[in-house]
């Protein structure tokens, strides 16, 4: 892979890891970009104090979040992945 294509994946990465990350704030949950290029979403419920770790990765033709506890959606379904990362760490 060319190191053009390199960061244009990781330009990717951080815009579906940001849309995310305001999707699980606006459900009151603490968040961090974590990682070399800020590759890893750190999602902590501020009640518990438990914490999601979550990636976005090309899949096929598209991209899906991967996250702790065998959790996969497509990137396209942003907020109900909120909404479960929200459950499992309330």
């Amino acid at each position: 892979m060319s190191v053009i294509g390199a960061q244009e994946i990781a330009e990717v990465r951080r815009h579906h890891l940001a849309a995310l990350a305001y999707e699980v704030e606006a459900r009151g949950l603490w968040y961090r970009m974590a990682g070399p290029e800020e590759s890893v979403l750190a999602v902590l419920g501020p009640r518990t104090r438990r914490r999601i770790m979550v990636v976005a990765t090309p899949v096929g033709g598209g991209w899906s979040f991967l996250w702790s506890d065998g959790g996969m959606a497509d990137v396209g379904e942003v907020a109900r992945v909120a909404d479960q990362i929200a459950r499992r760490l309330a």
